[in-house]
């Protein structure tokens, strides 16, 4: 049996579009313009790379896009001082600190320094806790990307049996809580637990964000199990020459598709939504700023 395979592309494209839609009822019945800040410390490469992408997501669906660009060397006081200015702005709907930090910064200061409301990473310790006691707060993008992608192939998730392998506070905890709030059984799975594989195998739905190239083999997975590969890994590809990488998932596809009924594909399945999904965690953000009805189908 082959997967259906569920596009994040594509579905992050209509995302996109709803997004762009209720931006634009914004500014016609209201005149608001929701608002993005994105701050970024030091020139790591690949947090350059997502920063503008972000910025030009942001422009293209008709929000306003603030960067702020901060060398590698500034002081956490520093840092501090332009969150705050941009949690007492009015124009700012949402705050995106670029992670990793450098070293010499406390992450958990920082993210806990914006103001919660305008948290669209979802990692306050205050949405964190919202998030845990069923209580409406700002969600982690990813998370809320892959129930996005649940909800839109299942409908209703209610009743099935979901195994999350990976804890981290950014993906796996709350992706748990996100199943849990749509009635599914769900255990958080990761590297001491007894029996994995058999664990997996009961599995209605499967998600995988482990950050281990390939660990999750077609054996693993029940006939017919939709599996969310959340995993970014490169890995060396020979067959494309000397010194040559590719993108791998968290689980092996090629084997993986042939006994799941729906998957992921990495690249272009969870990647592409947690962009879209920050866009509309900023929308939902400016409504709730302005006490207007949140926009369908973009929240949890």
């Amino acid at each position: 049996m082959a997967a259906d395979l569920i596009d994040g592309k594509a579905f992050a494209a209509t995302v996109r579009g709803k997004v762009a839609g209720h931006v634009a009822r914004l500014k016609e019945e209201h005149d608001i313009t929701p608002g993005l800040a994105v701050v970024l410390v030091g020139e790591d490469p690949a947090s350059q790379v997502y920063v503008r992408s972000k910025g030009k997501q942001t422009v293209e669906v008709g929000m306003n896009s603030y960067e702020h660009k901060m060398d590698v060397e500034t002081s956490q006081e520093d840092l501090l001082a332009v969150i705050d200015k941009l949690n007492n702005d009015p124009a700012v709907h949402g705050i995106l600190v670029q992670l990793p930090l450098p070293a010499h910064l406390n992450e958990d200061l920082i993210i806990n320094s914006i103001a919660p409301e305008k948290d669209v990473d979802g990692f306050h310790i205050s949405n964190v806790g919202l998030l845990g006691t069923g209580q409406k707060s700002m969600v982690p993008c990813t998370p809320l990307g892959c129930l996005m992608m649940l909800r839109d192939y299942h409908g209703s998730l209610s009743g099935m049996d979901a195994v999350v392998i990976g804890r981290s506070n950014i993906v796996g905890k709350p992706m748990a809580q996100l199943l849990l709030g749509d009635s599914c059984t769900v255990t958080i799975a990761h590297s001491r637990t007894k029996d994995l594989a058999d664990v997996v195998r009961r599995a209605d739905i499967v998600v995988a964000a482990v950050g281990r190239p390939e660990m999750v083999p077609g054996d693993w997975i029940k006939e017919g199990a939709t599996v969310i590969d959340v995993g970014i890994n490169r890995i060396p590809a020979p067959e494309k020459g000397d010194g040559k990488m590719k993108l791998v998932g968290d689980v092996d596809f090629a084997s993986c598709s042939e006994r799941a009924g729906a998957i992921t594909p990495v690249p272009g399945g969870v990647g592409p939504m947690t962009i879209a999904c920050l866009l509309a965690n900023t929308v939902t953000a400016c409504c709730r700023a302005h006490g207007l009805a949140e926009p369908e189908g973009l929240t949890a």
